[in-house]
């Protein structure tokens, strides 16, 4: 039953993580995007955009409710699955996860009081310095959980004497090599998942027919956000492209189907894999994976020739880094167009073809963030903790995780669909047009 304990425990971890990562994602980015649009609204002293934060607020509170359920559930799985992996880590890598606890709670203290003071403050800057711990914090909570995720990638700040832990520093462990890199990106890709999220619920709103200025702006603001995100993600990927290179070559080559060492190495995207290994119909980008990987056209960058065979990650990694990149690449392209098309004034800009793609920007973002966490976490297999555990050895030997995998996939099921049915009442029970004339926006003269 090992075995099969060591299979169901990998899939209701990466099945917790899948939906999870739905919550944490929005939980760190929405945030800022709040705080951006009162920020706005509060300079140009226009109140859609104030209103906007409000609105968005709303929903976040309930992904906030749902990620607590899910992260929760992850925090127990590690206890009950990965019982080797916890004791390890237990002992060395335990403070960044008791100063992501704190930070959920700086954050959650201080959201409450920003919903229950809405209305109490005259001085709406005073109100906003309120949205500042609340973005911290939730920024704060990626950044520790993520570290973990880091050491767990380049673990050091201990050492193995006869099988005993020894010399272990928390410090030293926290900022271990993948930790910039890996911190940057997780951020990053947060904030310009959750632009583009809100972006595709503008553009469907002017798609499927409102004229609303409301959303014409939400828009406009998203898309802008969007883009300059996406930009940060291309260039912190890059420097994480140099990361592998050096800590976790196998995971790059795996990624790049890059079976042999050697310069001027091409960069591989799409094609498949035949019985023999060998690539098909793929595109070869001339010396940009040696790019990439240091700089230089000419530069030799590690093969899987390297490796034992016992080592090599799942070589499916590579559909999920074309995957990645992809959806990327497009979504800086759609923000970049829309913004330059606004300045220049293209009708084609508020087509409801391109407001269609606009509303594929979301649920596209969000398979990126999918794909990329499945390459980060697949990448590093056959190791939990590389070089040191593998993850056969830190699994559980309880015979009841096929048990826990079927009970827990049905709690997200009801989880996700509680999510879009209480999101979808509570907008349609009280729609944009409705608040501005509860709030006479508009009869008071304030907006143009």
């Amino acid at each position: 039953m090992t075995g099969d304990s060591v299979f169901f425990s990998r899939v209701l971890t990466e099945t917790t993580l899948t939906f999870h990562i739905i919550y944490a994602t929005l939980g760190v980015g929405v945030p800022l995007m709040i705080m951006i649009a009162q920020w706005i609204g509060i300079k140009k002293n226009d109140q859609y955009y104030i209103l906007l934060a409000r609105r968005w607020t709303r929903g976040f509170v309930i992904t906030v409710a749902v990620g607590v359920v899910t992260g929760t559930a992850i925090g127990l799985q590690l206890s009950l699955l990965w019982p080797n992996f916890m004791v390890l880590a237990g002992n060395v890598i335990a403070l960044p996860l008791f100063m992501e606890t704190f930070a959920f709670f700086f954050e959650a203290i201080f959201l409450g009081i920003y919903l229950y003071t809405w209305d109490r403050f005259e001085n709406q800057k005073k109100h906003l310095l309120l949205l500042i711990p609340v973005a911290i914090g939730a920024s704060f909570s990626a950044v520790f959980i993520t570290i973990v995720n880091s050491f767990m990638n380049a673990p050091q700040g201990f050492d193995l004497i006869n099988g005993q832990l020894a010399n272990v520093n928390p410090i030293t462990a926290m900022f271990n090599p993948a930790m910039p890199t890996k911190v940057a990106h997780v951020v990053v890709t947060a904030y310009m998942t959750s632009a583009f999220v809100l972006a595709s619920i503008a553009a469907f709103r002017l798609a499927t027919g409102s004229k609303h200025v409301y959303h014409k702006k939400a828009l406009l603001l998203t898309m802008k956000l969007g883009l300059v995100f996406s930009i940060a993600t291309a260039i912190i990927g890059d420097f994480s492209g140099k990361y592998l290179a050096e800590y976790q070559p196998e995971k790059l080559a795996a990624a790049e189907w890059h079976f042999e060492t050697s310069s001027e190495a091409p960069l591989l995207m799409y094609g498949i894999l035949d019985e023999n290994n060998e690539v098909k119909y793929a595109i070869e980008i001339p010396f940009a994976l040696s790019i990439l990987a240091h700089w230089w056209p000419s530069a030799v960058v590690t093969g899987l020739d390297q490796f034992p065979p016992d080592e090599i990650p799942p070589l499916y990694i590579h559909y999920l880094f074309d995957t990645m990149v992809t959806i990327g690449i497009g979504l800086l392209l759609l923000s970049l167009i829309y913004w330059f098309g606004v300045k220049r004034g293209w009708s084609f800009v508020h087509s409801k073809l391109f407001l269609w793609f606009a509303v594929l920007s979301g649920p596209l973002a969000m398979i990126a963030i999918e794909a990329g966490w499945w390459l980060a976490e697949v990448g590093r297999q056959p190791w939990i903790l590389r070089g040191i555990m593998r993850t056969a050895d830190a699994a559980t030997t309880n015979p009841n995780v096929d048990l826990m995998l079927v009970l827990f996939s049905i709690l997200y099921i009801i989880l996700g669909i509680g999510t879009i049915i209480v999101m979808i009442r509570m907008f349609k029970r009280n729609p944009i047009e409705k608040e501005l004339a509860d709030r006479e926006i508009e009869k008071g003269g304030m907006l143009k």
